[in-house]
């Protein structure tokens, strides 16, 4: 009997050595890129995941750069992967959308956005909710929203200037999903039961985190926020076809117009993943990218003075002073798109983009299986000091010349190709507008927080605390006062 248990472990650990065998060495018709695939079924998904508090390339991948190349394979949770921090190859991976890669999401995100939200949609399908977004993102409509963007900045600041101390990651994220919500919905928090936006608080950590759905988690987290809005967007969409609109008023009556169409590929399903995801994507970067920025200004005077000048000299040409901001002068703000350039680049706000290979594809001596997955490593391709000296300094005047970046092998925080951010100039212009009422009318000064850590996302666990005030405040120099030992005003 001995014998026989004797044979069965000895099948047993055979088995398991051949398994982790071809774990770590997975089949292919060429050369793999060199990497570990880490442990069977987690990977190095622990790795990728461990938090840091640099601004620099994330530690998993600057090590694995420096020990295997621009690209390198790895696995997470199970899934192989190959990471690319290589100019061409995130070119081609860009260029090639439907023919060699396709975009790809992990379903743990999938989860989070929804089955048929668009950034998983393909071919027709993806062009044509694409072309529906342009009616709420193109240049026409951006046009029009021009004077509601100032005042809701106008309002906010000076509501800012009333309140003390300002938790800024809070109220930049308030500020901008109000604007946005009354775009795409009409949802007005003073006149909602329910607070659509707390329902996002936790999704920029929850969506890249390690994917277990248990209570108290940041993922659990997300996956719940999802629920509560997707049923109010669904009482939203059975009252608007209750008691539609006479007039359309905003994005969700282009979208009620469209379902009623005989011919339409559009379901309802489909139509509420696209605005969870708008509603999400088009706040969160403009949210994020305003905080960053403020912080990056408040640490660099030379920017900040130099911003400053660029919006008074505005002020100064315009023949009424009381008029609004016309998109003429929106243009003409050349170094403030450098600072929002520069922003995006160093914040690295979408850390990593997906797409799978649709077929074995030759790169570099290497090869890519179909079927698997490239990661693209956007602070890797942001942070290169072959691409941007000194990557980590805070240089706005390197863009000089550039305008409003686009896509290019060495910028992609609005993504590249067919599937370029249809809301990167919304978010710019949120932006922009934003730091023209700020600076041209108020000061502020830092109190306390600011720091910032990524999992891989970017986050401010202690928030950013900060006090505004109106450009003729005279702070109080007593020894007594409040603010006495508080930061030089900005």
């Amino acid at each position: 009997m001995w014998q026989f248990s004797l044979y069965v472990l000895a099948l047993a650990v055979a088995s398991i050595t051949h398994l982790v065998y071809r774990w770590r060495n997975p089949k292919c018709s060429g050369k793999l890129p060199p990497g570990s695939m880490g442990w069977p079924l987690l990977g190095e998904t622990l790795q990728f995941f461990a938090p840091n508090r640099t601004w620099d390339i994330p530690p998993f991948v600057k090590e694995r750069i420096t020990r295997y190349g621009s690209i390198f394979r790895t696995s997470f949770v199970g899934l192989p992967v190959i990471v690319s921090t290589d100019p061409d190859l995130n070119h081609m991976v860009f260029q090639q959308e439907g023919q060699l890669f396709q975009s790809w999401y992990p379903y743990s995100l999938r989860q989070i956005y929804g089955k048929q939200n668009v950034s998983t949609l393909h071919g027709y399908l993806h062009k044509h909710l694409k072309n529906m977004m342009l009616n709420l993102f193109g240049h026409g409509s951006l046009k029009n929203m021009l004077s509601d963007i100032e005042s809701v900045a106008t309002r906010n600041i000076e509501m800012w200037v009333g309140q003390g101390t300002v938790e800024l990651k809070d109220a930049t994220a308030d500020m901008v999903f109000g604007l946005t919500a009354k775009k795409l919905i009409s949802y007005d928090l003073e006149k909602s039961s329910e607070n659509l936006r707390e329902n996002f608080d936790a999704f920029l950590e929850g969506l890249l985190s390690v994917p277990m759905a248990i209570p108290g988690t940041a993922y659990y987290k997300c996956l719940q926020g999802r629920k509560k809005v997707m049923r109010i967007l669904k009482n939203m969409l059975e009252e608007r076809k209750q008691k539609p609109n006479k007039v359309k008023a905003d994005f969700f009556d282009h979208v009620l117009e469209e379902l009623k169409q005989a011919n339409t590929i559009l379901t309802e399903e489909i139509a509420l993943d696209l605005m969870f995801v708008l509603l999400f994507t088009s706040f969160e970067t403009a949210a994020m990218g305003l905080l960053v920025a403020i912080k990056l200004l408040t640490d660099n005077p030379r920017a900040l003075k130099e911003l400053t000048e660029e919006h008074e000299k505005i002020l100064k040409e315009r023949e009424n002073l009381e008029a609004g901001l016309t998109w003429e002068e929106y243009k003409s703000m050349t170094f403030t798109f450098q600072i929002i350039n520069e922003t995006v680049r160093l914040a690295n706000i979408v850390p990593a983009i997906f797409r799978k290979a649709l077929t074995d594809i030759k790169i570099k001596d290497y090869t890519i299986p179909s079927g698997w997955v490239v990661m693209v490593s956007l602070p890797a391709v942001h942070l290169d000091p072959v691409n941007y000296k000194d990557p980590l300094d805070f240089n706005p005047w390197r863009w000089e010349g550039m305008g409003m970046k686009g896509a290019s092998k060495n910028f992609m925080a609005f993504g590249g190709g067919q599937r370029f951010c249809v809301g990167a100039d919304f978010a710019r212009l949120q932006m922009a507008v934003f730091l023209h009422c700020l600076v041209t009318k108020y000061r502020w000064q830092p109190i306390k927080g600011g720091e910032t850590l990524r999992t891989p996302g970017l986050q401010f666990p202690n928030g950013f605390h900060v006090k505004f005030f109106k450009k003729d405040y005279k702070m109080n120099q007593d020894p007594k006062s409040e603010l006495a030992n508080y930061p030089k005003q900005i």
